[in-house]
Formats: C-alpha cells, structure tokens, sequence
C-alpha cells in the first residue's frame, strides 16, 4: 500500500513514536511524507520514505493531488489540535478530497494504531480493487 504521512510541528515526535512501533508493519509498504515529517521519521527508525516538498511549500498540496490521482491508499495525518491553531484550507481540502476518493485517514493515534492494525489483518485488501497499478499492489501480483 502507499502510505502518505503528515505531522504538524507538535504532532512530528509523536508521528516518529508511533513509526517506531509500527516499524515492522510500515516496513511493508511504500511511504511518503512533506519534508521534515518525513527526516524525523526515517532518522527515528531508518525506514525509506519518499520526502515530498514541506507542508508550508506545498507538501499537502501534493499528497492532495496524489490522492486525486489514487496513488495513495492511506493517510496518516497528526494534526495541531489546539483551540488556537490555524486552519489552513489546504488542510480541509486534503480531507476533503480524502472523504471524496475513499482514502482511510487517521488524523490522532488512536485512529492510525486501528488502520495500521486493519492494514496488517488484511482489512484493506479492498485498496488492490481501487488501486491495482500501485507499487505495493504490483508487487503482490508477482
């Protein structure tokens, strides 16, 4: 499956705790993630990860876009929840697009402990249907 990740400011040392657990299991697939998100997690646990632009130089942007183009089959996305935070517009597009497309976000860890659990069971096989042309996907074919 390919996997985009996004951690906000406060949220990156939790993103890189939860990836240290789920090493094994993340190992599996193909990963991608904006900049810094993505130095913080391949440092923690020496995974490959595809580092796309920084989210404030348009990183969601293209996670957005490859959702539109169904290259990812799941998001992992630690969002600011402080009463104060901004909220970007890029953000509720990138969930938007995510509902539109039929892609499993988990926006907390509770939510991406569950998806990476169903994601090891099994329980997203369905994606193969939706996606047949990914790397993980053709992989699995030979």
């Amino acid at each position: 499956m390919e996997i985009a990740i996004i951690a906000h400011d406060l949220k990156k040392e939790l993103m890189a705790q939860f990836c240290i657990a789920y090493c094994g299991i993340l190992s599996k697939h193909k990963l991608c993630a904006t900049a810094i998100t993505a130095k913080y997690i391949s440092e923690a646990t020496g995974l490959h990860i595809d580092r796309l632009m920084s989210g404030s130089q348009g990183g969601e942007e293209q996670i957005t876009s490859r959702i539109a183009y169904n290259e990812i089959d799941v998001l992992l996305y630690f969002r600011d929840t402080r009463p104060t935070a901004r909220v970007n517009p890029a953000d509720l597009e990138l969930l938007r697009v995510c509902d539109q497309y039929n892609i499993p976000v988990a926006t907390n860890i509770a939510t991406a402990e569950v998806i990476i659990t169903a994601l090891e069971r099994g329980d997203l096989d369905w994606r193969e249907i939706v996606n047949p042309h990914s790397t993980y996907n053709q992989s699995k074919k030979k």
